[in-house]
């Protein structure tokens, strides 16, 4: 039996905190209020869940089957209810290394932009909240997959070196962070009330998701203040470079969810041409697409793009 993460975590609505006042306020009102909610909703990872000795790839669902990369192709039909409940295993393991590699350098550049001018007062605050619920996160998961994975798959983007105009690498930071977690919470929302699935995973998907609720109700406003701030600074050439990266960057995004170590570990043959048909598979780009759609919404909405990506 799954302990629960703590008593408070289980408080009806815990990621509704303020929602409806949030819908006009400024992250420096905001900020206030998501501490308050971080300290009531605060958990131990290391108490949180009871790990069982194993989870049986055969017999357990671990991904909720229209999430898994290859939902919906050929490829999948032909495989056994057994087969794609091992595939949903490293599926899910998958899908917690893209999250806790996404969360790293987002750690990272928190720390780096703690006490600046535009970050100090109650918005440095919370960021320590931000930040110590992104390590636990990180842990959970890493526990999660080196436990019933028997590894963390590496992450494959390159980050190639480029210049930027004033206030684009923090615009550029914060859009990354929000891709990861927008992603991550579309998988989370769908898994976290999956009766099918392993409850176990159940419950990460539930914890993560209450917390990165409060991150993602900051991270969108602290965003759009941010390019507010410096959009009219940048040239037309600058901007559009901008739009052009921002969309190949969330399209790129999505090539981590369709992973060739993942279809080999399953016992799929060519994983790379499984890879290849999925990411141009109708079925699959129609679930990218409505996936990111809320994300796109955002970023049309405040101006970060101005049409929506080829996915």
């Amino acid at each position: 039996m799954l302990a629960s993460p703590s008593a408070k975590e289980c408080n009806p609505g815990p990621e509704r905190v303020g929602k409806e006042d949030n819908a006009m306020a400024t992250s420096a009102e905001l900020a206030p209020r998501l501490s308050d909610a971080s300290v009531r909703k605060i958990w131990d990872v290391y108490s949180a869940f009871d790990w069982p000795d194993e989870i049986d790839p055969e017999t357990d669902w671990c991904m909720s089957p229209e999430l898994i990369s290859i939902h919906g192709t050929e490829v999948w039909d032909g495989l056994s209810e057994r087969q794609r409940k091992r595939l949903s295993l490293h599926e899910v393991v998958n899908f917690f290394s893209f999250v806790l590699y996404g969360e790293r350098p987002l750690i990272s550049g928190l720390m780096d932009r703690m006490y600046r001018k535009n970050t100090r007062g109650p918005i440095t605050e919370y960021l320590h909240h931000f930040v110590d619920e992104e390590n636990k996160h990180m842990i959970m998961f890493g526990m999660f997959c080196n436990r019933y994975g028997g590894k963390i798959y590496p992450e494959k983007k390159i980050v190639l070196p480029r210049e930027y105009a004033k206030g684009e690498e923090d615009v550029a930071f914060f859009c990354k962070v929000l891709i990861v977690e927008e992603l991550g919470d579309f998988y989370n929302l769908k898994m976290m009330s999956d009766p099918r699935i392993h409850p176990l995973v159940a419950r990460i998907n539930k914890v993560h998701h209450i917390d990165e609720a409060r991150h993602l109700s900051f991270g969108r406003e602290f965003l759009r203040e941010l390019f507010e701030e410096h959009r009219e600074a940048w040239s037309d050439e600058e901007m559009a470079a901008f739009r052009t990266w921002l969309g190949q960057y969330l399209a790129s995004s999505w090539g981590d969810f369709y992973n060739p170590a993942v279809y080999k570990d399953a016992g799929l043959e060519d994983g790379y041409g499984i890879r290849k048909m999925a990411l141009s598979h109708p079925t699959c780009v129609r679930f990218r697409e409505n996936a990111s759609a809320k994300l796109v919404d955002y970023f049309l909405d405040v101006g970060l793009l101005t049409e929506r990506p080829e996915f």
